[in-house]
């Protein structure tokens, strides 16, 4: 495993509150953003604060986003606005004997730093594809490629790994001693994100089914 791999938290990714849910490890990092699909870009841009959700791809040891050339968030970013990018994955509903102690099972992922914008063509394109990749795998190879015009028309943005933070929480809740003993049902009601079946546009040329891709879609972990 590589030193990048094995880095810790910095000063600004160290997690604080209830640390040992904390995981700084590159593969967790990496497997929370390959199971996501959106994630929270914050930014500041004219002093106001925003947050924007977005679609992205983990790309190496990179995080591209993308967005249109008149996107106040790909500007900002890309004129090297700091940048403060989160994933969740919800896991479970975690019900306590009280109120106060219910809470969730989940897995989620802090980015910090500053991004660089990807003007190179073919890089470009490349990170395009594996956004599209990332989303639903096998589409790229069976839609048309962007146009030059599309291309002119996109902004790509990527910003490295090196500050990532992960927190995780499992298991079933943690209630106060002395409320075990509550007449009160207790436990985990466990989620995950399950496709329904596709649904045809309307003007879909006649014969074609949905691909494998599309009927064999699947999230979770990985």
């Amino acid at each position: 495993m590589s030193d990048a791999r094995r880095a810790g938290p910095t000063s600004r990714t160290t997690v604080r509150r209830l640390p040992e849910r904390a995981r700084y490890d590159r593969e967790t990092v990496e497997s929370i953003l390959d199971e996501g699909l959106v994630c929270h870009v914050g930014f500041v841009d004219g002093g106001q604060p925003f947050v924007v959700p977005s679609a992205y791809a983990r790309w190496g040891d990179r995080l591209v986003i993308h967005g249109s050339a008149a996107s106040r968030m790909v500007k900002a970013l890309a004129a090297g606005a700091p940048a403060c990018v989160t994933v969740t994955l919800l896991d479970g509903l975690v019900l306590a004997r009280s109120a106060f102690h219910h809470s969730m099972n989940y897995r989620s992922l802090v980015v910090l730093g500053t991004a660089t914008e990807v003007t190179e063509a073919e890089e470009k394109r490349r990170a395009l594809d594996a956004i599209v990749e990332h989303v639903v795998p096998g589409r790229v190879a069976a839609v048309r490629p962007p146009s030059e015009k599309e291309l002119r028309a996109t902004r790509v943005v990527a910003l490295p790994l090196d500050e990532a933070s992960a927190k995780v929480r499992t298991g079933p809740p943690k209630d106060d001693e002395a409320d075990y003993a509550l007449g009160v049902w207790a436990g985990e009601l466990p989620l995950r994100l399950t496709p329904l079946g596709p649904v045809p546009d309307p003007r879909l040329a006649a014969g074609f089914g949905a691909p494998p891709h599309v009927t064999g879609w699947r999230r979770g972990r990985r």
